[in-house]
């Protein structure tokens, strides 16, 4: 039995890792963690777990849930992990955090982007960026994950292959990106009230998005040289989503044949995510509620250039699902236990 705490249980991302580890017979939650709850029934806030779960939410103490639990997620604002982590807390437990504060590994661009002060940057180089179809050997073996963003994990996935390949020249790269108004957060904000969003679509964070650096760090290791990219999301107004239309200029003649091999290659072993046939396209809506990546392309021999696509659940693999599936590799489950759930639809 896995023993499992998570500290901000209450946000949505805390709430999905909730729903997802409730469904499974190995593990215990030991702590639901919520700062804005503390002494409240989870179950009074999420009644989706109604009878499922009768425990009161705690407050984010860190240190002493380190003592009670193997795994502790951390689905906080930016900037709390990383002031709670100690060699102390480490020795005990082991730590998913689904924050950015681990994610980049030069501790200045994070402090650039993020606006704040990184406390214990002696623990960024040890991290593991917790993206298991390109670190999973490493996850295993790691006491600190940085749970990747959800823009990044789909913009990679989309993109990876293409890049690695050296079939793209990655500083031609534009990602137009696409998301629900749960990647905003639980907290209320009056840009995502739904008078705001509703029948409305908005850019946002333009040539300034936290995710960029993060993008950019990643693609680079894959092209081994750093890579500049013009990143740009979007809202729009549904609940869950990501989807990730990508533009970059191909440095040789490809056919749909070769890239698609390509692909197939590159993925062939990957659960999680799934290569479409030439000519379809990714779509949201076959892709909610599951931890699953779909990734297409097209290319457009007109401009020389390659159209790469991707969608996601912004809420399981771009989030809760992606951090039960570093947990499990952590634990030496199949990457896939607990995380089958076949997509919503309706």
């Amino acid at each position: 039995m896995i023993k499992v705490g998570i500290i901000g249980a209450t946000g949505y991302a805390g709430a999905e890792l909730v729903r997802l580890l409730l469904q499974r017979e190995d593990v215990e939650i030991v702590w639901y963690g919520s700062r804005s709850y503390v002494g409240e029934d989870f179950a009074s806030i999420y009644r989706n777990v109604a009878h499922e779960v009768s425990e009161p939410c705690k407050d984010d103490d860190m240190e002493k849930l380190a003592e009670l639990a193997d795994v502790i997620f951390t689905a906080t604002p930016q900037g709390f992990c990383a002031a709670q982590v100690t060699e102390e807390m480490l020795a005990k437990t082991k730590i998913i955090d689904l924050s950015a504060d681990f994610r980049i590994k030069d501790v200045d661009i994070y402090e650039e982007w993020y606006k704040i002060k990184h406390p214990t940057p002696q623990f960024i180089g040890e991290a593991v960026y917790g993206l298991p179809e390109i670190n999973r050997e490493k996850i295993k073996g790691a006491r600190l994950i940085a749970n990747p963003g959800c823009f990044p994990t789909c913009s990679f996935l989309s993109v990876y292959p293409m890049v690695k390949e050296g079939l793209i020249d990655p500083n031609t790269l534009i990602i137009d990106a696409k998301s629900g108004t749960s990647g905003a957060g639980r907290s209320a904000k009056v840009p995502s009230l739904y008078c705001e969003v509703n029948e409305s679509m908005k850019p946002y964070g333009v040539a300034s998005h936290r995710h960029t650096p993060e993008i950019e760090e990643q693609l680079g290791y894959a092209a081994g040289k750093p890579v500049t990219i013009s990143f740009t999301p979007h809202l729009v107004p549904m609940n869950r989503g990501i989807l990730v239309t990508a533009y970059a200029t191909l440095t040789k003649p490809v056919t749909a044949e070769e890239v698609k091999a390509i692909y197939d290659n590159y993925y062939k072993d990957e659960y999680f995510v799934r290569v479409m046939k030439p000519g379809n396209v990714p779509q949201t809506r076959w892709v909610e509620g599951s931890n699953f990546a779909d990734v297409a392309f097209q290319i457009d021999p007109r401009t020389n250039r390659i159209v790469m696509m991707g969608a996601i659940d912004n809420m399981v693999k771009g989030a809760a699902g992606q951090a039960m599936q570093n947990m499990n590799l952590l634990f030496g489950l199949p990457e896939n236990t607990g995380l089958k759930q076949i997509p919503v639809f309706p």
